[in-house]
């Protein structure tokens, strides 16, 4: 086989799909639905995000203190049944199913939790007697209309740390996630007045242990801890897992100077800008919810910012308000801005993709935004190696091929080593033009159509470390 011309690299971009469960916002598309319909709403999804070539769904899975996932420590989210608590029925469990078909169609699942919010107001049911407010109610705050849990206490630290490592440890995630919600955004009283945070048994605690700093920094470190030691412990259980943060896309305002706009240092209490610097995270994707053209936060010039801010050499990944899109507002977006965002991070340095909130602008097909996003998706792309994770270059497998009755050929393959297995790359040539297919890491043979002439075959570890091409011997 020596000679051939061997296949074109695949793009290496993330192409990601955030899929909302809080308040129903994407899935399921209300609580009380049928575990049929409920599957049905989420393949839906995956299918339409398989069609347009995205290759990571972005999947909340901890919306708040219940889960949608079989846990032994949080009890089941009521966005599912209605009830906090009750499992589907007839039985099933929601997340090894998305993992499961994400990675039939080639793409990462990962798995989004929000660390401190207890309760959202969509949420009404009775609460569960296995529920962090029933089973600690002095780690829990009532703050406006939620319930969130105090950052500042040890024990909230270990119970969300445990409730994302169980993901973890039981299921065949690709990636662990968390957003914007650290400190909560502020709420007012019924007098329009702001609330405080209700930490003050927490804050006096670390006073009398000694403690020196301002309260506003203490909030901040207390955060900074969480984020490092979700970051080292994901790492500790299974390295390949990658951690995700997707904060509010301002740092602070004058950073870059032209930047005005929320606080989130001073309001969330969240030093977004150290946890990249510091190299906290695998992937960091901060909230770029602006328009191109807007004169104090541009999409491109903070993208650029961020980018600038990445000395650890992480992902940088801009997330995009694709829902935006002709959204019924009288400040509603048109698809082409998310088309030439996307653009934009292709021309941005050290940029490496896009990920979109949410499934219901694709699954509406707002102003044609499918059609726009799938024309700059034309072909599949591979989530970026993480070299900082591993270097080692996997095998390429050994492939053989059989000459079948009706004139096609079958691809037959076996992986060499002990590489953890992500994804296999089939490719051909057809008609002149090369056709790849990612394919799922239980997959052994793929078969060519009749016309294909030469083909190969490669694997794709956890890390996104991709082997040579194998050619294949065939067999008459």
């Amino acid at each position: 086989m020596r000679g051939l011309q061997t296949p074109p690299s695949l793009e290496r971009e993330y192409r990601g799909l955030w899929v909302a469960t809080v308040a129903n916002i994407d899935w399921p598309s209300k609580p009380g639905l049928s575990s049929d319909i409920q599957r049905a709403e989420l393949l839906a999804i995956l299918d339409k995000a398989a069609e347009l070539k995205f290759n990571v769904i972005v999947l909340q899975v901890r919306p708040a203190c219940s889960v949608l996932y079989d846990s032994k420590i949080e009890p089941w989210s009521e966005v599912l049944s209605g009830a906090m608590g009750k499992p589907p029925e007839p039985y099933y469990d929601p997340l090894a199913f998305a993992v499961e078909e994400a990675h039939r169609r080639g793409m990462e699942l990962h798995a989004w939790f929000n660390p401190y919010r207890a309760r959202h107001p969509s949420e009404k049911s009775e609460i569960h007697p296995k529920h962090i407010s029933r089973q600690g109610p002095e780690l829990v705050k009532q703050y406006g209309r939620y319930l969130w849990l105090d950052p500042g206490e040890p024990a909230v630290v270990e119970h969300s740390l445990s409730v994302m490592l169980e993901v973890v440890k039981k299921y065949d995630v690709d990636g662990v996630h968390i957003d914007d919600y650290f400190y909560p955004y502020k709420e007012r009283d019924d007098k329009g007045n702001l609330l405080d945070f209700p930490d003050e048994p927490s804050w006096q605690r670390y006073l009398r242990s000694g403690g020196k700093l301002k309260r506003a920094d203490w909030r901040r470190q207390n955060v900074d801890r969480f984020v490092e030691r979700v970051y080292h412990e994901i790492k500790r259980t299974k390295r390949y897992v990658k951690f995700g943060i997707s904060p509010f896309g301002l740092w602070r305002p004058g950073y870059p100077p032209q930047a005005r706009g929320f606080d989130a240092y001073e309001e969330l209490y969240a030093d977004s800008r150290k946890w990249l610097q510091q190299g906290w995270c695998d992937y960091f994707t901060p909230q770029l919810y602006f328009k191109i053209d807007h004169p104090n936060l541009s999409f491109p010039v903070l993208l650029q910012w961020w980018v600038e801010q990445n000395s650890k050499g992480r992902h940088i990944v801009p997330g995009n308000f694709t829902s935006k899109v002709a959204d019924g507002s009288n400040t509603a977006w048109e698809a082409s801005e998310i088309a030439e965002q996307i653009r934009l991070t292709r021309r941005q340095r050290g940029a490496v993709g896009n990920i979109h909130f949410s499934a219901r602008a694709f699954m509406q097909d707002r102003d044609g935004v499918c059609r726009l996003v799938g024309n700059l998706h034309a072909q599949p792309a591979l989530v970026p190696a993480a070299p900082w994770l591993s270097r080692s270059k996997p095998p390429a497998p050994d492939v053989s091929a059989q000459h079948l009755t009706d004139g096609s050929l079958r691809l037959v393959w076996q992986a060499r080593g002990r590489f953890p297995i992500a994804f296999w790359v089939a490719a051909y040539r057809l008609n002149g033009d090369w056709v790849m297919h990612v394919l799922p890491a239980q997959s052994t043979s793929y078969t060519l159509p009749a016309s294909a002439n030469i083909a190969f075959v490669s694997m794709v570890d956890r890390y996104g470390n991709q082997s040579d091409w194998a050619t294949p011997t065939v067999i008459d």
